[in-house]
């Protein structure tokens, strides 16, 4: 298993719009082998004193941290649909993309433990 993570911020304003983004990228990177994927919109992100999500990527106070992650059988195929996803045509229906590219944390991991009730 392989995961990738975003943590990025979001013009509040823009949420409804950042949804119908995902809601494509969620179709596209099915196809292209993802296990499950969580994009998850700031309730509670507290101020740190020295450093916090909001001071990591640089949020204004008109935006809200999104932290997502995506799960992939494995590495390699994280790493082909991470080239694939953005070339993919059916992208092309994402009219607008509230994200600034240039604040978001991205990286990929190895898990070490999980739990899931259930």
């Amino acid at each position: 298993m392989y995961v990738n993570s975003y943590i990025f911020p979001v013009p509040e304003d823009k949420k409804a719009v950042f949804v119908e983004a995902m809601k494509v990228f969620v179709e596209v990177a099915k196809d292209f082998g993802a296990i499950e994927i969580f994009e998850n919109w700031e309730l509670e992100v507290p101020d740190g004193e020295v450093t916090d999500y909001r001071k990591a990527v640089k949020a204004k106070p008109n935006e809200k941290i999104v932290l997502s992650w995506v799960i992939w059988p494995d590495r390699h195929t994280g790493a082909v649909a991470h080239k694939g996803i953005f070339a993919d045509p059916r992208m092309e229906a994402i009219e607008e993309m509230p994200v600034d590219g240039t604040r978001m944390i991205l990286g990929g991991f190895e898990p070490l433990l999980s739990y899931h009730a259930g």
